[in-house]
Order: structure tokens, then C-alpha cells, then sequence
């Protein structure tokens, strides 16, 4: 999905002033934790979160964010915004609350993250076990 599919679909704005509109998405994740976000985002991800600090941009790079769009008609502040377009990561605005806005991009066929599948392969890797559930005496 394009990011100017997600705009479509989100009814949303564009906070950064040069935003490449083609630019390819893979998934996303919806999160105000930031450690939740560095603990299972993917790169290429989509974030969508209601905090607007600085600390969202740096979190962002360090997890290979591709984006990031802000919920509940939030505006980021002027610091949050340079940093963006120094660190190359787009910002996005949506009026729509968090759980709206994620469900718009589900609907349109956009994935999450996967912390499903994360969860079950680091799960395999350490214990050794398979998806199968083990056999009843």
C-alpha cells in the first residue's frame, strides 16, 4: 500500500512538507508505547500512535518505522517535525481515534505487524517446540 492510499483511506493530512505519496508500506502498527513498538514492529512498518514527541521519531528510526501517522486529530510539534525530515521518516495526521484509524487500513487489506507470527518464532527458537499442539495422555 501506498502512502497515498493510507491518506485516502485514513481521511488524512500530510505533516511533513516533502512526502514521497508512493512510497511503498508493508504493515502496521498501531501503539503508544514506545516499547512495545521497538519490542515488535518490523521494518517497513506503518506506525500509528497519539503521542507526538520527539522520542516517537528516534523510536521510529531505531525500528526501521517507514511512517508515521498521528491519531485523535493530533499535530506533532515543531522539534518532532524537523526531526522527522532530518531522519528521512514521513509524518501523516488523522482526526480519526486510534482503533478507527486502524481499522480503516485492516479493512483496506493493510496487515499487522505480525506480532503473532514474532511471538511464535522466538517461542520455536527457544524452546525447540513446534506450532502443534502436544499430544493428551
Amino acid at each position: 500500500m501506498t502512502l497515498e492510499e493510507v491518506l485516502s483511506i485514513i481521511d488524512g493530512k500530510a505533516v511533513s512538507g516533502d512526502v514521497d505519496l508512493q512510497m511503498k508500506i508493508q504493515m502496521a502498527c498501531g501503539a503508544d508505547l514506545m516499547s512495545d513498538v521497538l519490542a515488535f514492529t518490523h521494518a517497513g512498518t506503518l506506525l500509528l500512535t497519539g503521542l507526538t514527541n520527539p522520542q516517537v521519531v528516534r523510536t521510529a528510526e531505531m525500528s526501521g518505522i517507514q511512517a508515521i501517522v498521528f491519531v485523535r486529530g493530533k499535530y506533532p510539534p515543531p522539534e518532532t517535525i524537523k526531526l522527522a525530515e532530518q531522519k528521512g521518516i514521513p509524518l501523516l495526521a488523522s482526526r480519526y481515534t486510534m482503533y478507527e484509524t486502524c481499522g480503516r487500513l485492516y479493512q483496506a487489506g493493510l496487515p499487522s505487524c505480525g506480532l503473532f507470527d514474532l511471538a511464535r518464532k522466538t517461542w520455536q527458537e527457544a524452546f525447540g517446540e513446534s506450532d502443534e499442539p502436544s499430544p493428551q495422555p
